[in-house]
């Protein structure tokens, strides 16, 4: 069985702040994929939110992640630019 954990994430930036937090999400990805941890860290858009498509080896990894200087700025930055609260919804593959 696969134990790794798949994260889907909706932010929702104020209109304003869309294209600003857009380009700070994208700025994190290339650091991201080299983290030990990480198999998959993708950036996608809808009208009003962009989502994250994770895959990580574990929990441990991710929290990790949430922790590197790169990633709290981004956070730090979320409670100006967000609308609403970020959703995450982490999963695990079935079969």
């Amino acid at each position: 069985m696969n134990d790794h954990l798949f994260v889907i994430a909706e932010i929702t930036p104020k209109a304003e702040y869309f294209e600003t937090a857009k380009e700070a999400i994208l700025s994190i990805v290339t650091q991201t994929l080299k983290e030990a941890g990480c198999l998959q860290f993708s950036v996608h858009q809808s009208d009003a939110s962009l989502f994250l498509y994770e895959e990580w080896i574990n929990q441990t990894a991710l929290g990790e992640h949430y922790s590197m200087p790169y990633v709290t700025p981004v956070f730090e930055a979320y409670k100006e630019w967000l609308a609403k609260p970020v959703t995450i919804n982490k999963l695990c593959k079935l079969g």
